[in-house]
């Protein structure tokens, strides 16, 4: 996502602005996005033995793409009639890529911890920050956060899902893919448009994996739980970061970004009894490190 600067709001000469009310920080923003969104990861774990972790995601985006384009509604009509060919396909594939990257992540919190997975995922936009620093001793970066991972994993004792880790990996490179392709998509449309538009391919996307699943066990009790987690993830944290991103600038957004496995690990412990050792949180603390440095990094250049 790029951050927009908030327009400027002239006050005649002479006068007092009124005060009204006090805004919320940026940072402030972001911090709850990811508390909000970790807690939907955390919940749609529950959901799994029922619908399965596909099921449960093709869910979720089927009902945010349902919410986006209610909400969107003849602005989006607008913007397709005036839209080129190239850009539509370009969203497709964002949303293409969205579906896997979703598919993939829940696969593997349904195989490893919810910290874990996450800071597998985050190898991806962490390796992309790495890349657009364009300076090779910013690749200690990634050697930190691989450090992190084998923490995290400890692939030495056996006990970790050798199959959940390929699936945080694929989920890895997704999350990666998709960092570059919002940049353009982001570029051609606004970002309420952006989203209604890629989530609702990534639910037809995401239908062949998990519609089946989904449909055979469903109930109106997981209806309305999946609904509930769409809101949370990604429908509301989507809101906030765009309030964030007028109030603070990307290197600032980007560093509170790196916080993400340490937020998806508390949530893990406190809403699914996901209970870190200690490797588990020095790994979380290195992940992070490298993702605060990398940050850094790229808006040094």
């Amino acid at each position: 996502m790029t951050a927009t600067a908030a327009p400027a709001t002239a006050t005649p000469t002479g006068t007092n602005a009124p005060s009204g009310p006090r805004r919320v920080p940026g940072a402030v923003l972001v911090l709850i996005a990811m508390a909000v969104l970790h807690t939907g990861s955390a919940l749609a774990t529950e959901l799994f033995p029922a619908l399965g972790p596909a099921g449960t995601t093709w869910l979720r985006l089927s009902f945010a793409g349902i919410f986006l384009l209610a909400f969107t509604g003849r602005s989006l009509c607008r913007t397709l009639r005036a839209a080129r060919r190239a850009d539509l396909v370009a969203t497709a594939l964002l949303g293409v890529v969205s579906a896997a990257m979703m598919l993939l992540f829940s696969e593997a919190s349904a195989r490893l911890p919810l910290g874990t997975a996450t800071a597998l995922e985050f190898l991806g936009p962490l390796s992309v920050a790495v890349v657009a620093s364009r300076r090779s001793r910013e690749l200690a970066w990634l050697a930190v956060a691989a450090t992190g991972v084998l923490l995290l994993t400890a692939p030495w004792t056996g006990a970790t899902s050798q199959t959940g880790i390929l699936f945080g990996l694929g989920s890895a490179a997704c999350w990666a893919l998709y960092v570059v392709g919002t940049a353009h998509v982001g570029s051609r449309f606004s970002a309420p448009h952006a989203l209604a538009l890629s989530l609702s391919v990534a639910a037809l996307a995401a239908a062949p994996f998990g519609a089946h699943a989904a449909a055979a066990a469903l109930t109106w009790q997981t209806a309305a739980a999946a609904a509930g987690i769409a809101v949370l993830m990604p429908l509301v944290p989507f809101l906030l970061e765009m309030k964030a991103l007028q109030r603070i600038g990307k290197t600032t957004y980007g560093t509170l970004a790196g916080l993400e496995p340490a937020v998806s690990l508390l949530a893990g412990m406190i809403l699914i009894a996901q209970t870190p050792d200690a490797l588990q949180l020095a790994g979380t603390a290195l992940v992070v490190t490298a993702g605060i440095g990398a940050t850094r990094a790229e808006s040094r250049r």
